[in-house]
Order: C-alpha cells, then sequence, then structure tokens
C-alpha cells in the first residue's frame, strides 16, 4: 500500500513520484523506534499533500528543484515543531483544535483533494488552485478536450478500488488495482493511446540533505508548518488511542508520540519527502495483518527501500489516471457528514461552527479554512467563559435540594430569598457579567428580597477582579438591607475568601455547608 500511496500522494503534492517513496523509508524507522504505538503505519497521506500543495502555491513551480527545496524546508519545520512541544511536554495543546473545526475543514480538504485530481481523471490540464470550485469550472471549460480512454480507465480504477474495499477491507485492493494498470499498459501500450504514464522513476536511495534556509521562507512557511504539525499530531494521536483502546496491549503517550513525529518529519525532510502522520487506512491494514509490534512498520520499510534500489523500472508504465482513482477512493472516507449529523443534535454551536470551517475552507482556499476555523474556534471558547451558565434555584418540596427553577418549574421560588448558582470560575472576563445578571435579578424579587445566597459547588478559582466585584456587591446588598452567603464553597475558593479579606464583607457566618443550611440560619 505504500508504494502507490506514496507516489499518489507526492503526485497531490506536486512533488516528483519518487519523492513520495523516499518520505516512506526511514521515517517509518524512526516512527518505530521512538513511537509508543505498536500498529501506527507513518507515511504520505493525502491531507498533509495537499495542504503542502496549497501552501506552496505561488512561492515556487510544481515540481522544480525550488519547489523540493522549499517542500524540504517544510518537512524540516514541521519536524522540529513536533519535536520541540514533545521535549516541553506541549501534547495537551492540541485539545484546543476542536473535532467540529477539523471535521469542517478536512471533510472540505477530502472535497478539494478529489477535486485537484479531475485533470489526471479526465486527461486534461487543469491549474492549481485553492478554491475547490475552480477546478470544476476549469473541467467545465476543457470538456471538448477531455481524453476518453484516461476518463475510462480512471472510473474503472475508482469502481475496482472501491467495489474490492467494500467486499474484502482487509485486502490491499490500491496496490492490485496499480499492479493491473501498469500491467495493461504496459502489454496494450496504453501510453500510445493517449494515455498519461508515470515514465521514468529515479532508482537508488537518497543522500540526506540538509534544507536550505531562508529566513522570509521561514516566516511564510510557519502558518502551514504550524498547521500541519498540529493537525498531524493530532490525528496521530487518535489513531494510536483508538489502536490502543481496540488491543489493550500497549499505552499511547502524547508528548513521546511529538517527538516521535518530529523525528519522523526531520528525517522525512532531510532524505528528500515531505511531511508525513499516521495514516488509517494502512494502520487499520496493518492491525488487520497481525502486526504487534513497530518491526511491521521498519519491514514495509525494507521493502519500499528495495524497490527503490531494484525495482523503480517496473513503475515506469503505471498510469496517472489509475494513481488518481487510488487518491479519490482514499479521501472519499475523510468526508465525515456522520460528525456533522451527530453535532447537529448535540450541539447547535459546534455544527455551525463545523459548517463555517466547512465553508471557509471551500471557498477560501485550504490554509485559510483552518485558519478561520480555529480563529472561530477560540472565539467560542472566549464566548463561553465570559458568559457561563448561570442558574436562579428553587427549592424542591419536602427536600434539602435546591434545582434550577428553569428545568424544575414547580420549585419553590421565595419572594424574600434568591439563590444563584454560577457554574464557572469567576474570573476577570465573566466576573461583569454575573455582577450585570446578579443585580437584574434583584431588581426582579424588589424590595421583598432579603437574602443572596451563591452557590459557589462549580465555581473553582477566584481571581483579583471577581474579589473586588464581589465586595462591591455585598456592599451595595447590604445599603439595601440584603444579606450575601456562600453555599457550598470548595477548599481553594474557601482559601482566596480568608485571605482576600472577603470574609470581612459576610455579616456572621459568610458560609455553608448547604444551601438549605443558609436558609435555615435565616429564617431563624
Amino acid at each position: 500500500m505504500l508504494i502507490p500511496q506514496g507516489m499518489a500522494y507526492a503526485m497531490l503534492a506536486g512533488m516528483p513520484l519518487v519523492n513520495g517513496l523516499y518520505a516512506a523509508t526511514i521515517p517509518l524507522v524512526l516512527y518505530a523506534i521512538f513511537g509508543t504505538s505498536r500498529r501506527l503505519s507513518v507515511g504520505p497521506v493525502a491531507l498533509d499533500s495537499i495542504l503542502l500543495s496549497s501552501g506552496l502555491v505561488g512561492m515556487a513551480v510544481a515540481g522544480s528543484e525550488d519547489y523540493i527545496s522549499i517542500a524540504i524546508l517544510l518537512a524540516c519545520m514541521v519536524g522540529t515543531i513536533q519535536l520541540l512541544m514533545g521535549l516541553a511536554r506541549l501534547g495537551f495543546l492540541v485539545n484546543f483544535l476542536s473535532r467540529p473545526v477539523i471535521s469542517g475543514f478536512t471533510s472540505a480538504a477530502a472535497l478539494i483533494i478529489a477535486l485537484s485530481q479531475l485533470g489526471h481523471l479526465l486527461g486534461i490540464s487543469l491549474p492549481r488552485t485553492n478554491q475547490a470550485y475552480m477546478y470544476v469550472v476549469n473541467s467545465v471549460r476543457g470538456a471538448e478536450q477531455i481524453h476518453g480512454p484516461t476518463l475510462l480507465l480512471g472510473l474503472l480504477g475508482i469502481g475496482f478500488i472501491y467495489g474490492l474495499k467494500r467486499w474484502k477491507p482487509g485486502f490491499p485492493g490500491a496496490l492490485v488495482a496499480v499492479a493491473l494498470a501498469t500491467a495493461a499498459a504496459w502489454f496494450l501500450g496504453l501510453e500510445n493511446m493517449g494515455i498519461g504514464i508515470v515514465e521514468n522513476v529515479p532508482a537508488g536511495f537518497p543522500l540526506p540533505v540538509l534544507p536550505e534556509i531562508d529566513g522570509n521562507q521561514l516566516l511564510e512557511l510557519a502558518p502551514i508548518a504550524g498547521t500541519l504539525a498540529l493537525v498531524g499530531f493530532m490525528e496521530v494521536y487518535s489513531i494510536g488511542k483508538a489502536l490502543e483502546v481496540r488491543y489493550r496491549d500497549h499505552e499511547v503517550d502524547a508528548n513521546q508520540e511529538l517527538i516521535a513525529m518530529g523525528a519522523a518529519n526531520f528525517s522525512a525532510g532531510i532524505f528528500r519527502g515531505f511531511p508525513v502522520r499516521g495514516g488509517f487506512s494502512r494502520s487499520a491494514v496493518t492491525a488487520q495483518s497481525g502486526a504487534n509490534t513497530g518491526m511491521a512498520t521498519m519491514i514495509s520499510a525494507e521493502f519500499v527501500s528495495l524497490t527503490l534500489i531494484f525495482l523503480t523500472d517496473m513503475l515506469y508504465t503505471m498510469p496517472k489516471a489509475i494513481l488518481a482513482s487510488l487518491i479519490m477512493v482514499a479521501v472519499a472516507k475523510l468526508i465525515d457528514w456522520r460528525t456533522a449529523r451527530r453535532v447537529w443534535f448535540e450541539d447547535r454551536a459546534d455544527f455551525y461552527l463545523l459548517i463555517a470551517t466547512f465553508l471557509a475552507t471551500l471557498t477560501l482556499g485550504i490554509p485559510n479554512g483552518i485558519g478561520i476555523g480555529v480563529g472561530l474556534s477560540l472565539l467560542v471558547v472566549i464566548y463561553r467563559s465570559a458568559y457561563p451558565h448561570m442558574a436562579v434555584l428553587g427549592r424542591l418540596a419536602n427536600t434539602r435540594h435546591y434545582r434550577n427553577l428553569k428545568r424544575f418549574p414547580y420549585a419553590e421560588d421565595r419572594s424574600d430569598i434568591l439563590v444563584l448558582r454560577f457554574d464557572a470560575e469567576m474570573y476577570y472576563a465573566n466576573v461583569n457579567f454575573f455582577r450585570d445578571r446578579l443585580r437584574e435579578l434583584v431588581d426582579q424579587k424588589g424590595e421583598d428580597l432579603k437574602l443572596v445566597v451563591l452557590n459557589a459547588e462549580s465555581i473553582h478559582h477566584l481571581d483579583s477582579t471577581a474579589v473586588a466585584v464581589l465586595t462591591g456587591l455585598i456592599q451595595d446588598l447590604r445599603s439595601k438591607g440584603v444579606a450575601f452567603k456562600f453555599a457550598a464553597v470548595n477548599g481553594p475558593v474557601r482559601d482566596i475568601v480568608f485571605r482576600s479579606g472577603l470574609i470581612k464583607e459576610l455579616e456572621g457566618e459568610g458560609m455553608y455547608i448547604h444551601v438549605s443550611e443558609a436558609v435555615r440560619h435565616f429564617d431563624a
């Protein structure tokens, strides 16, 4: 699987096909040495290839030496970022890439990847672009030049690979399809019919080379390198954890995975490859084949190396249309409509975030799409932090339990008591929201109000701004003849209340274990 996929994804990345094989050698060995997943298969993948291609648009001509040099530098940058993150134990940062953003981005990228192969499938030349619709527009414009035999071969390849995948999922259908198409091209002379073939693939193993470092290029490549490093690691970690749960004979360590992927990507660069990561389909086949250790990927790398040294002549007649078919079938599973449907029912905000990322990626290009998605995701985090859930509580009949009145409208709501629950830490970003909401509720209660009880069981921290605002609120309430009490305060917050002197603002006993105790003390 690595040989045809490596070549196909090199074509997708705008690299010479042999560079895809380079990326499937030393990186696999280094991951097997440093990685913690026993069955993860590392190598070129479609998403990284299209990210590289879209990120390098305008910087150099695809396939040129300048383009290869920039791709080598990019791979080394990705590896360096991942290595530094792993050594600094920053694996937790991947948690800030929300699943809806990744799902929307990946689904849109999958469509762009598939559409980018229309030229090879139709037998026409299409310019590279970041906008998905331009591939469709340019294909329609060049419809008169469509090459029938190339299109037929591509469609047969898609049908064969997809059908074999459905019939026998663990069987390497892509490899069989590529082998049959290459043999057919050899014996039937498909090249003479106008069908594009791979032609010469250089033989031999690449010598290591350090990238040429250019300050301007480093700055220009930094956003795409960061995206590849984070998104690639998240995918690797997700696949590794899925395999860990299924086989339960090892444990995946996030920081060690960063180090392993950093070493793999850096080596991919110095051996003239391009960024790599774990592939789900290859990992599944590796696991189904009975692999139990990283030795499986080492053996894969050995066979790819032997192919580079001895068998590249056999790849001469490989049709490019069959590689395009392989890519299209491979990325079909990346269109994640199941997550979109599930998120629609679970969290509408996440669904809109997914759709926004999807549309931004399709219309504005892959680098801009992921940037907009991450930016929107951070805005959602900030909004939810600034406006957390806040509930007015009432007492359930014949119990000491207080519950949200919106969910339990039959609970007792006394006119002289206001009970609140604030479901977040209280700090500078949200304390003004708490103050404004409390004042609004106090005004609604009117002159009958005599006691405010804050259920603090969900508050795990108070910063200095929160202490200052609470002090002002307590003083304002006291001036109106309204007492303020805490209930269910945890240890860290209780320490802050005493250390800051806030306890002095509370008349008598200021903190109670339960809301019911505060109310009972007030009634007494």
